[in-house]
């Protein structure tokens, strides 16, 4: 569709709410020719009020949606940006509701982290019965996920009670997996074609270790939360395992550390020496991620193994007690129906797991399963498979307890922690709502830098590549000092 803004640019909210609303379109930002479907979404200031307007014109319909907000001049640049942001994308979706006569389960929340309006509606003192009043009446969404957004602001309001100014959390990244999935976009290697690279890899990532340790010390931090993940971190052999953490547990003060999170990944991946390595080394959590229990599901994504190798390495998990165990389901899986993801969550529940993840396929640029034309669940189905997650999940005595959106997301949903009292994964809370800074280290990943007090928020983003990594030492020169700099100031 042809986006034609006026006296704004505010992209993200308008596209978001178009993928939720057209979600066979994409964004072209030129003007329409006659009878060319198209949105015209304007922003104007007066003395009062900013008033946003949207004019639609799709398949031969056509509506208006307004909606304004009020100037307040002792708002900061931030908040006034926020509230110019709410009126555009508020007139874009009363405008779409009328062009399709349909409400998406997110309403008109087109962000990230919808739970962040709740949290805030509470710290401001707003009761739950009047947040969820805000968010149906103003936002428009439905009662189920104001239920999450509700329950997950509160959990994460409670970890942020917690944490001390000076805590930051730990992530160290290994981007090789023994094959790379139909659905990832993440940056990692195949083994199979990068093997010569793991040794060179570990080589640098042990020195950033040393120096990133050394950093943390001088600046006075201290380690909240460690979280390793990919990849899959489990592609490394149980000797380079073994060596990797103990230099970070040297290197690193981690006596304040109230969380040690290993991702397991997949089953093909774990053996027992591996498994015995992370309980030695203090790991607390591990996350095994099976997506899909389903075989012919497992095959369409590109998986070399099978639902009965999970079940033995959930056996084989169960037998050594770690604390805590999370798995990942994701809904909406080529070749998946609302019957086998159903399957497969009355399975991970049998296994005992007290963390369960339940993510919704993002269809990403950078995913095979576009190339390769999959057959992928529709919107409806995936509403089927999480309409029976969630009450199914509370069931069992589980809450939610994180909650995140993404781009091109099946029928603009959502993924969701859930965990039993007392199982909450830190790391994904404070990640997900911006509590604090996460340091993190190796390939692929990027460090967030928190100064909660002020609202402000700045990112250096790491080598994508493991070869990039390991030929570019100075860019990771360059991003410990960022980090240092940044705290050294927000801790005066």
């Amino acid at each position: 569709m042809k986006l034609i803004f006026r006296g704004h640019d505010d992209r993200y909210a308008v596209e978001q709410s178009l993928l939720a609303f057209f979600p066979d379109e994409r964004p072209v930002y030129e003007d329409a020719a006659p009878g060319e479907d198209h949105a015209v979404v304007a922003l104007h200031s007066g003395k009062t009020y900013t008033t946003a307007t949207t004019r639609i014109a799709y398949r031969g319909k056509s509506a208006r949606g307004v909606s304004r907000v009020v100037i307040d001049p002792a708002l900061d640049e931030y908040e006034s940006a926020r509230l110019r942001q709410k009126a555009v994308k508020l007139s874009f979706f009363k405008a779409a509701r009328e062009i399709t006569g349909s409400t998406p389960s997110w309403g008109a929340l087109t962000g990230i982290r919808p739970g962040k309006l709740a949290a805030r509606m509470l710290e401001e003192g707003k009761t739950e019965k009047e947040t969820d009043r805000i968010l149906r009446e103003t936002y428009f969404v439905a009662p189920e996920r104001r239920r999450l957004a509700i329950e997950t602001a509160q959990a994460g309001l409670k970890a942020k009670a917690d944490l001390a100014p000076n805590e930051i959390s730990l992530y160290v990244g290994i981007p090789f997996c023994p094959t790379r999935c139909a659905y990832c976009s993440f940056v990692s290697a195949s083994v199979e074609k990068s093997f010569h690279l793991m040794e060179p890899y570990l080589e640098v990532l042990h020195r950033e270790i040393t120096d990133a340790a050394r950093m943390v010390e001088e600046t006075g931090l201290k380690i909240k939360s460690f979280y390793m993940g990919g990849g899959t971190p489990t592609t490394l052999s149980a000797a380079q395992m073994d060596r990797l953490l103990e230099h970070l547990n040297r290197s690193f003060d981690l006596s304040g550390c109230v969380e040690y999170c290993i991702e397991a990944g997949r089953p093909d991946t774990i053996d027992r020496d591996k498994l015995q390595v992370l309980l030695d080394r203090g790991a607390d959590r591990i996350s095994v991620n099976p997506q899909s229990l389903e075989d012919h599901v497992l095959a369409a994504i590109g998986r070399k193994h099978s639902a009965d190798d999970i079940r033995r390495t959930m056996e084989l998990v169960a037998s050594m007690n770690f604390p805590h165990v999370n798995m990942d389901l994701i809904a909406g899986l080529p070749e998946d129906s609302p019957e086998g993801f159903r399957r497969t969550l009355d399975q991970c529940l049998a296994y005992g797991a007290d963390n369960i993840t339940v993510h919704t396929l993002a269809l990403k640029k950078g995913s095979r399963i576009l190339l390769e034309g999959s057959k992928i669940p529709t919107a409806e189905e995936v509403g089927a498979m999480l309409d029976y997650a969630n009450p199914t999940l509370r069931a069992h005595g589980f809450d939610p307890y994180y909650l995140y959106r993404q781009k091109y997301m099946s029928g603009s949903f959502e993924n969701v922690g859930w965990c039993i009292p007392g199982a909450e994964g830190l790391y994904n809370i404070y990640i997900m709502e911006e509590l604090h800074s996460i340091l993190s280290l190796g390939a692929g990943g990027s460090t967030k830098m928190v100064d909660a007090k002020r609202n402000h928020i700045e990112r250096v983003f790491h080598a994508k590549f493991p070869t990039e990594y390991i030929q570019r030492p100075e860019k990771l020169e360059e991003n410990l000092s960022a980090f240092r700099a940044f705290h050294e100031a927000m801790l005066k």
